[in-house]
């Protein structure tokens, strides 16, 4: 049986994932360096190297994987306990949207060095995909929708529109509860629910 990391071990290669991101933030992408990456997650380069034996470009593409998946973990809470399927919708995109402009290190890499980040998002995208579809697909399970309108492509539809909107909303303001609820109604499940 392969080993498996204990509670620790998972915490602080989180830490060493969790370092990379504050390291990019500071140096950007193009000059970060394990033991930049050590030194803030305080471990050592051996340690690092341990969990990440691509080096340096295993620990970045690492941390972009575990930076949008707690992106999209925060966007699933801030959804949750929501009374119905729009009012979740409107939640999520409206976390969503804040998230990211918020996202200082997000901004500040893709301000400066969006080469470096770019093709991972993108390399990503059907990951993710994959994850909201998943996820909408439980949302859209007690939805009443409209008659032959299949929940799994409901879901995809609106995973789709979804991401769309949280990279670009367009002329929608993003920041306005009031506009994003006309959208997610009128708009994102409009031909879906009843």
């Amino acid at each position: 049986m392969p080993d498996t990391p204990d509670d620790a071990s998972v915490s602080a290669r989180d830490r060493v994932l969790d370092a990379t991101v504050v390291a990019a933030g500071r140096v950007g992408i193009a000059r970060i360096t394990v033991e930049e990456v050590a030194r803030e997650a305080a471990v050592s380069r051996a340690t690092v190297y341990r969990w990440f034996p691509g080096g340096r470009d295993q620990l970045i593409d690492e941390a972009i994987t575990f930076e949008v998946g707690r992106f999209l973990d925060r966007v699933t809470n801030a959804a949750a306990g929501a009374p119905d399927l729009p009012t979740r919708l409107e939640r999520g995109l409206l976390f969503a949207h804040r998230a990211i402009e918020e996202h200082a290190v997000l901004q500040r890499i893709l301000a400066t060095e969006p080469a470096g980040l770019l093709p991972q998002l993108h390399a990503m995208a059907p990951l993710v995909l994959d994850v909201v579809r998943a996820e909408l697909t439980s949302w859209f399970a007690g939805a009443a929708l409209r008659p032959g309108v299949d929940p799994a492509e409901a879901a995809d539809y609106v995973a789709r529109l979804f991401l769309s909107f949280v990279v670009n909303g367009g002329s929608w303001d993003l920041g306005d509860p009031a506009e994003v609820r006309d959208l997610v109604r009128t708009r994102l499940l409009a031909g879906v629910l009843a």
